[in-house]
């Protein structure tokens, strides 16, 4: 079996998603391995053709484990699918969770260790995953992002989240954070909030080379 998979969804009456999922070298057929799903931004949308899928590989978790599905010497499956143009992830709740589902049965993850990131509109894209499916996830990094804060309640509690956004942010307010952050807090869910001052919007290399998180990820 290939260690890089360009995976195509089955087709349902929302339309099919495409991405990239890697698995470890050793990999074996029938263990149960933790897998990380990665929400890309808005630069990476496309129509799932050969030509654009590779997009998806421009930042985060598929920059680093398509070229190498050992990164770091993790054992864990990645799932990095691709945003259909002209939507955003919130627009695919349920054809993203389809997709998730399909590839953790497929490839044998873990159900009970499925985490998820993403950056920037991927960032918007995990909080309406976690917030929609607060049981499903292990836990959760978005990064720049942001979401629909009322939603957040007690539900959520069990959900370890790190979110990661810089001050400087010019392209989504670092505020969409703080209140995101914030209401979680009052829920009495555990939210680390990492914040830079000079990183722009592209804090995501920071966060994915600079800290622990994809090796957080991986063990929750």
């Amino acid at each position: 079996m290939d260690n890089v998979i360009r995976y195509t969804g089955k087709e349902t009456s929302f339309g099919s998603l495409t991405g990239f999922v890697t698995l470890p070298s050793d990999y074996k057929e029938g263990e149960k391995l933790p897998m990380i799903v990665f929400l890309h931004g808005a630069g990476e949308v496309g129509d799932s053709t050969p030509e654009t899928v590779d997009k998806v590989c421009v930042h985060g978790i598929p920059k680093y484990f398509v070229k190498n599905p050992d990164y770091k010497g993790l054992r864990v499956i990645t799932a990095s699918p691709q945003c259909i143009d002209g939507l955003i992830w919130d627009q695919l709740t349920l054809l993203l969770k389809a997709w998730i589902d399909e590839v953790a049965e497929k490839f044998g993850a873990d159900t009970d260790k499925i985490s998820i990131t993403g950056l920037s509109m991927g960032g918007f894209g995990t909080w309406n995953m976690i917030t929609t499916y607060p049981d499903y996830f292990s836990c959760a990094a978005p990064i720049c992002g942001g979401g629909v804060c009322w939603r957040i309640n007690e539900s959520m509690k069990d959900l370890p989240i790190r979110v990661y956004h810089s001050i400087d942010d010019p392209s989504v307010p670092y505020m969409y954070s703080v209140l995101m952050t914030e209401r979680a807090r009052q829920h009495g869910v555990t939210v680390d909030f990492i914040t830079y001052t000079d990183k722009g919007h592209g804090c995501w290399d920071t966060a994915y080379e600079d800290t622990d998180l994809i090796e957080w990820l991986a063990s929750k």
